[in-house]
């Protein structure tokens, strides 16, 4: 695999030139911090390729990902932190083209966290897991004084194994593709709103985490080579994800809005707070670039599935200037740029 990305020197304006919320929204702050900062210390080859995992060597087979989850609060609507760590984790491999095998966690755990707040977040983690196939096979656990941490702070490392003769990547991305969601956009963002604000909606909104495997596998047993580029929409959300594929590929990918699917409520929730639900985070979708012939199969894969899922067609990838355009329900376009300064911080 061909890195996507190189090393720059970028200064990161800030209060006093220190880390500020902003830079972990997912979107252009956390890109400058990992370039101007990361890479340039402790970058490797693999670390380059940004992507959700990595196969550390064309040696071997296996797939590894790292994730850390610090989400509040730590239950929500439709889930909590134990499930949406283990989940977070075996989509990245999922979408990576790899199949899940197996799950570290280390947990920071705060002086005065109740037991039976643990005891749940640790049975939604057993769960699942269980659901996903994959094995937890090594844990640490710390405790920090009172104040020092919020409840529970999750950090985990996924291993998958790699499915024979498939190639994802934005170096596969061709003019003419097809771009194509799983389903609705935003609910996970607008969910942890809801549980933080204590804000209840006429339309009940629940969190979509859940595992994209084994769905991705059917989709590459299904279609091989025809799929060129799968990403979960997780921080920063649908047009975040378009956005550093068309920069990644160097191509121009167009959407219409209409074909955009969102549950009423997200969408109506997400309108009274002055939220754009292409930029809230999803927790159990993906983003699949595949070749136009194939794209009305991977509906009928997705469709044949139990998930929270709707998929569609919604754009396509052409050759132009480089970035994301938004063809509107009122048949403008206008661009979908980068996200700056997330306003739902620690999401996951």
């Amino acid at each position: 695999m061909r890195p996507i990305i190189d090393t720059v020197e970028v200064r990161i304006v800030g209060e006093g030139d220190r880390i500020q919320l902003v830079h972990g929204d997912g979107g252009e702050a956390t890109r400058e911090l990992i370039e101007g900062f990361f890479l340039p210390r402790i970058g490797s080859e693999e670390l380059r390729v940004a992507g959700d995992a990595v196969r550390p060597g064309e040696e071997t087979d296996l797939w590894m990902t790292t994730d850390s989850f610090v989400v509040s609060p730590l239950q929500f609507p439709g889930g909590d932190i134990g499930g949406l760590a283990v989940n977070g984790t075996v989509n990245d491999l999922a979408v990576a083209g790899a199949r899940p095998r197996w799950f570290s966690a280390g947990f920071i755990l705060e002086e005065g966290l109740p037991l039976e707040v643990l005891g749940t977040v640790l049975d939604s983690m057993g769960r699942a897991a269980r659901i996903a196939g994959v094995r937890v096979v090594a844990a640490d656990t710390k405790v920090v004084e009172r104040g020092a941490a919020d409840g529970i702070y999750i950090n985990t490392t996924g291993v998958g194994t790699t499915l024979r003769g498939i190639d994802l990547g934005p170096h596969r991305v061709r003019p003419g593709d097809a771009v194509v969601v799983t389903g609705p956009v935003g609910d996970h963002g607008v969910a942890i709103m809801a549980g933080r604000a204590g804000i209840s909606f006429e339309t009940e909104v629940t969190s979509d985490c859940a595992p994209l495997w084994p769905l991705t596998g059917r989709i590459l047993e299904g279609l091989g080579g025809g799929v060129h580029f799968m990403r979960d929409p997780t921080r920063g959300g649908l047009a975040t994800v378009l956005g550093e594929l068309a920069r990644a590929a160097g191509c121009r990918v167009t959407v219409e809005e209409a074909r955009i699917p969102g549950r009423p409520g997200v969408r109506g929730a997400a309108e009274m707070l002055g939220l754009d639900p292409l930029y809230l985070a999803c927790e159990g979708q993906a983003v699949i670039v595949v070749e136009s012939a194939r794209a009305e199969r991977v509906l009928e894969i997705i469709r044949s599935g139990d998930g929270p899922w709707d998929p569609a067609i919604i754009g396509r990838v052409e050759e132009g200037p480089v970035g994301v355009s938004l063809t509107t329900e009122l048949g403008g376009t206008r661009p979908l740029g980068p996200l700056r300064g997330d306003p739902l911080p620690r999401i996951c």
